[in-house]
């Protein structure tokens, strides 16, 4: 099992703050890991849908050979968007 942390993330002051943290059970990439963990991220931290846009979740912690440069995930309707 690996452990992701969880940030809120504050567009206007471009800061993120560690808020907790999630499990990743899987052991094999199966496309959908990430996504997965953010949704569990957002169910278990957001405050609401209006809020879901603000957590965010760590993908060189998600995952398992760390070759993505890229810090955050973002996850709005069916776009992604990176911040890095």
């Amino acid at each position: 099992m690996k452990t992701v942390t969880v940030y809120r993330v504050d567009y206007v002051k471009k800061t993120k703050v560690p808020i907790g943290e999630v499990q990743e059970r899987r052991k094999k990439d199966r496309g959908g890991n990430l996504l997965g963990l953010l949704r569990l991220a957002r169910k278990i931290y957001g405050a609401g849908p209006e809020d879901a846009i603000h957590i965010a979740v760590d993908k060189r912690e998600a995952r398992q050979d760390g070759t993505r440069p890229d810090d955050m995930i973002h996850h709005a309707g069916n776009e992604y968007y990176s911040a890095g």
